[in-house]
């Protein structure tokens, strides 16, 4: 038996193991079979996380196809929701603020308000990273695209119009396994709607199509206004909702919700985890 919550972020969800459960298992079998949407609980990846007394938490997340990645910004979210909200269960001091060690730097989370066991939160996302414009040919087709990283590797193809499902299935994949990324990349396709409007489609790297991502969000937000005439306050819309992108001085701050769904415990298939 394996102690195991989830929450989610605009439908971007995510299962929570604590790491001394997990230690001594293959994390890639253990997330795949975990995140299987049919024969288990069914998620975009697994965060396997500890919390020190404090509040403040370490996380490590494997996506649903068992390959490692260094930072989710829903996911970020996510544990931070559901840290103050194993708090509250078990009376202990409330917190305005969680900082989380990932595997791309710490990261400090901000609590704007509250519903139910909805939290929202501004996040301290860090600088972009080796950001650039660059043309791939993918699929067939020859694109102009914004690469950076936001603590993982991002790829922002900046388009009139979004693609339509044909097109989608065909660039992302295309794109998210191009021989420039060696280790993959996440990819968004961005619309700027309005100065302060920007839309997007995603395909995340070892999942594929999500409802919503926030270091995509924030990629988005950046090639949109470095080479796409946005300002640096822009609202995110994808498929899953809407979040908040500012590009200060002293960083990425990324505003949004996330959910915790459940906490409880999955009885691995004939009583073995892998």
């Amino acid at each position: 038996m394996l102690s195991v919550a989830k929450a989610h972020a605009y439908g971007n969800d995510f299962l929570f193991v604590p790491s001394d459960q997990a230690e001594g298992l293959r994390l890639d079998e253990l997330t795949r079979r975990l995140c299987s949407r049919h024969a288990g609980i069914g998620a975009d990846g697994v965060i396997y996380y500890t919390v020190a007394p404090d509040g403040t938490a370490q996380m490590k997340l494997i996506n649903a196809d068992g390959s490692p990645s260094e930072l989710s910004g829903n996911g970020l979210r996510c544990l931070a929701a559901l840290v103050l909200y194993k708090r509250e269960q078990s009376r202990q001091a409330p917190l305005n603020d969680v900082r989380v060690d990932t595997e791309a730097g710490w990261k400090t989370l901000s609590l704007i308000s509250r519903q139910g066991s909805r939290y929202t939160f501004r996040a301290a996302m860090g600088h972009p990273e080796r950001l650039q414009q660059e043309t791939l040919s993918a699929a067939g087709e020859t694109l102009p695209v914004t690469t950076l990283a936001v603590g993982n590797p991002q790829c922002v193809a900046l388009m009139k119009d979004l693609p339509d499902q044909h097109r989608f299935l065909r660039l992302g994949p295309s794109l998210a396994t191009h021989p420039r990324f060696p280790d993959g990349t996440n990819v968004e396709f961005a619309v700027v709607e309005a100065p302060d409007r920007v839309r997007i489609l995603i395909w995340e790297r070892g999942v594929g199509p999500t409802h919503a991502s926030g270091t995509g969000a924030c990629a988005a937000a950046i090639a949109a206004a470095a080479h796409g005439d946005a300002s640096r306050d822009v609202q995110v819309i994808s498929p899953g909702g809407t979040q908040r992108v500012e590009w200060r001085d002293d960083g990425i701050y990324l505003t949004g919700w996330a959910e915790v769904v459940f906490d409880g415990h999955w009885l691995p298939p004939a009583g073995e985890l892998v």
